[in-house]
């Protein structure tokens, strides 16, 4: 059976993923099939629609809104690229129509949002998916394998990822949805730090406790029209996170710290350490370092030279599986992915529960800021802390 595609949010990170897909297309020509692009701006719907149409036979039709896509099309799968505050209501409506959903991450703009996905994805019995590329990377999964299976680290004792720099907060800036809280959910700590969130839980388990402060040093100015409108994110924040293995992590953010800026990604363990080389959500990057403590001496291994063992150690079904086709990149691994849930009908490796566990961490430092004390990360995912959340929630009657 050829799949019915089609891409709802034609800009931003919706280039790669019809990137991706046209790579698979590539690969697989009867996989699927780009039937349906839609953007509430039409000229993107069109773009998008022209770049796949070189991929195949017939241009997919394009739409301003889901309620006029939906009752025209066929389709099989929904990769849903939208504003954060999108999320829910478009994955919602495509799952109600009998479509399967691949969400971008964060998965909803709430627990709640992204609790009533979850909801939609049974009652219809279809696949939700999230699209979480950082996690499938060659490095991300070599140092999975370095520190839960070689345990080259030892015990994990603590993490720290830091990062303090300074951005002039009376440079020009233009209105984009993502500074308004209603439309975002929040700032960096559930943008890229959706990935950060997924990648802790990938490699170290569930938390336990969270404490946070998150704040706003700084007014940023933005030209909405003819008028000023202020960013709406916090500009900093320090988190510490506990556990249920013992590790505490340290992550912190800041762009409102001038004269001096730097960045710290260390994993520590009871033998060694990771030494990541990069920013503080996206790691760990293929340029890290293991350092193992020898007594008085060190020795260091390279994570590119553990990324060639790490690749040798895999049957060629479990290698098929995680690099299809040996290509390593996240995104493309991720939309392959979910067109195999659908095919296959399996579950996706990031499904709407994985989604929702990594946005509980990322409310998880939001609420207790919001509370000015510490919060237990369950009663976060299962909804009884949501003070920080509660505007939002109201706002799209959740």
């Amino acid at each position: 059976m050829v799949l019915r595609l089609a891409i709802v949010g034609c800009g931003g990170m919706a280039e790669a993923h019809l990137r991706a897909y046209i790579t698979i297309k590539q690969k697989e020509p009867e996989k699927f099939e780009f039937v349906a692009m839609c953007d509430t701006i039409l000229s993107s719907a069109e773009k998008f629609a022209n770049i796949a149409a070189q991929s195949q036979t017939f241009k997919p039709r394009v739409y301003s809104s889901l309620e006029d896509m939906l009752p025209k099309e066929n389709l099989d799968a929904v990769d849903i690229c939208t504003p954060h505050s999108e999320h829910h209501r478009a994955a919602i409506a495509c799952l109600n129509a009998g479509v399967n959903v691949t969400v971008e991450k964060p998965f909803g703009v709430t627990i709640k949002a992204s609790k009533a996905i979850i909801e939609a994805a049974k009652r219809n019995n279809k696949i939700v998916a999230v699209a979480e590329n950082i996690r499938r990377g060659l490095s991300q999964r070599t140092a999975y394998w370095i520190i839960n299976e070689l345990k080259m680290l030892g015990e994990p004792r603590l993490f720290f990822a830091q990062h303090a720099s300074w951005q002039d907060p009376m440079e020009e800036r233009i209105w984009h949805w993502r500074i308004e809280k209603m439309l975002s959910g929040g700032g960096m700590v559930m943008d890229s730090g959706a990935h950060f969130a997924d990648m802790l839980r990938y490699i170290y388990g569930d938390p336990e406790t969270i404490y946070a402060k998150v704040t706003q040093f700084e007014r940023w100015p933005h030209k909405k029209g003819d008028r000023i409108v202020h960013d709406e994110r916090e500009d900093s924040w320090i988190a510490v996170i506990s556990f249920r293995s013992g590790l505490i992590c340290t992550w912190s953010w800041t762009i409102a710290v001038p004269g001096y800026s730097y960045t710290n990604v260390v994993h520590y363990g009871s033998k060694g350490c990771l030494l990541d080389h990069g920013d503080v959500f996206h790691g760990p990057f293929d340029n890290a370092e293991i350092i193992i403590q020898d007594g008085s001496k060190k020795i260091i291994y390279p994570m590119r030279a553990l990324e060639k063992e790490y690749l040798n150690s895999l049957d060629n079904e479990k290698k098929n599986r995680l690099f299809p086709y040996g290509i390593t990149n996240g995104v493309f691994i991720e939309c392959y992915d979910f067109l195999e849930a659908i095919e296959k009908r399996r579950k996706p490796e990031v499904d709407g529960e994985e989604g929702l566990k990594a946005k509980a961490l990322c409310e998880a430092i939001y609420e207790p800021a919001y509370l000015g004390q510490p919060v237990n990360y369950r009663d976060v995912l299962e909804g009884r802390i949501e003070g920080y959340q509660k505007p939002i929630n109201e706002y799209f009657n959740l």
